[in-house]
């Protein structure tokens, strides 16, 4: 019988989850705010640069550093609309 991983995708969703949640800490701890929507533009540049420079493109880190990202831009393009 061939391998089969059934359900794999469910151990994906956890994975990104995990690498999400540990960027989040991190940044929060770093910045001294409760949620990354708390940064400053200024410091939300930092979080890309660092991506840029120590992040390898093939790193699961990326998951974590893309949904944060896309998080915050996502509700500051928002409130720019306001």
């Amino acid at each position: 019988m061939a391998f089969e991983w059934h359900r794999m995708h469910k151990w994906e969703e956890n994975i990104e989850r995990d690498v999400t949640e540990g960027l989040e800490e991190q940044i929060c701890e770093h910045y001294g705010v409760e949620d990354v929507l708390e940064l400053t533009s200024e410091q939300m540049d930092e979080v890309r640069a660092f991506r840029e420079e120590h992040v390898s493109e093939y790193s699961p880190m990326n998951w974590g550093f893309s949904n944060v990202i896309m998080r915050y831009e996502d509700e500051n393009y928002e409130e720019s609309e306001e």
